[in-house]
């Protein structure tokens, strides 16, 4: 009978490119366990804490941090050391008072230090909506989380305002949403994927097609140098209004 399932077990040479890891001198590295985030948008724990913050020499001692429930994910306790955290994601250390933010960059994925206020939020893009039972309209949004909209008036739906690929600003704990930013022209966006991934910017143009997907519409952006990028809607994060909402690192 042959084996069902996939791998338990992963090798450096294959492993995601977003991990910025020693490919060479070890022969194996942790898979992070099924979750929220695909293999290639996600940093395990073990990872975090061993290669990126050299909390831990080795997996063993990363497994036993983890398991004395000093990480919490998005303020929410994480036993697991190979659970996957991923884009926009809040890593807190409360014991070392630190707190960081999963963000794409040229390197692959890196944690960006961040204050405790802003900790205290995170930023979601609407992946999909649908309607659910009375009308009320329930968004996907990146990171695997499902919020429902209770829509009083289902034959007049006012309260549904949201737009895919647009993002919302949540309250991780409690799910609850603190803002909405639309995707428009003139909004501040990361990009999280394409050759220009990590760089950020404004909106300076959007090209709508009749027919066209919306994910596959091109989108022009300018950051803080004048310098100009083209990509898809797709690869688009939108992260405020008029300035972002979050910290972003520095591109050079």
């Amino acid at each position: 009978m042959g084996k069902k399932g996939g791998l338990k077990h992963l090798k450096r040479k294959p492993a995601p490119r977003v991990w910025a890891v020693e490919r060479k001198k070890y022969t194996w590295i942790v898979k992070p366990s099924p979750g929220p985030h695909p293999i290639a948008q996600c940093l395990p724990l073990t990872l975090i804490l061993r290669d990126f913050l050299k909390l831990a020499k080795t997996a063993k001692e990363a497994e036993k941090i983890v398991a004395q429930e000093k990480v919490y994910v998005d303020g929410k306790i994480r036993r697991d050391a190979s659970y996957p955290a991923g884009i926009m994601d809040v890593i807190t250390l409360p014991e070392a008072e630190r707190s960081y933010r999963v963000l794409p960059s040229q390197k692959g994925l890196i944690l960006h230090p961040i204050e405790k206020d802003e900790a205290s939020f995170k930023l979601c893009r609407i992946e999909n909506k649908t309607t659910v039972e009375n009308a009320n309209v329930q968004l996907n949004l990146h990171d695997g989380t499902s919020i429902l909209v209770h829509v009083a008036d289902p034959k007049n739906p006012s309260e549904d305002t949201y737009r895919t690929l647009g993002t919302l600003k949540i309250n991780p704990k409690t799910k609850e949403i603190l803002g909405y930013i639309k995707l428009v022209k003139g909004a501040p966006v990361l990009l999280i994927g394409g050759k220009n991934v990590g760089k950020h910017g404004r909106i300076i143009e959007l090209e709508e097609r009749e027919g066209q997907k919306r994910r596959s519409q091109l989108v022009t952006m300018e950051d803080k140098n004048g310098n100009h990028f083209q990509t898809t809607v797709n690869m688009v994060f939108v992260v405020g209004e008029t300035e972002p909402f979050v910290s972003l690192p520095e591109v050079k």
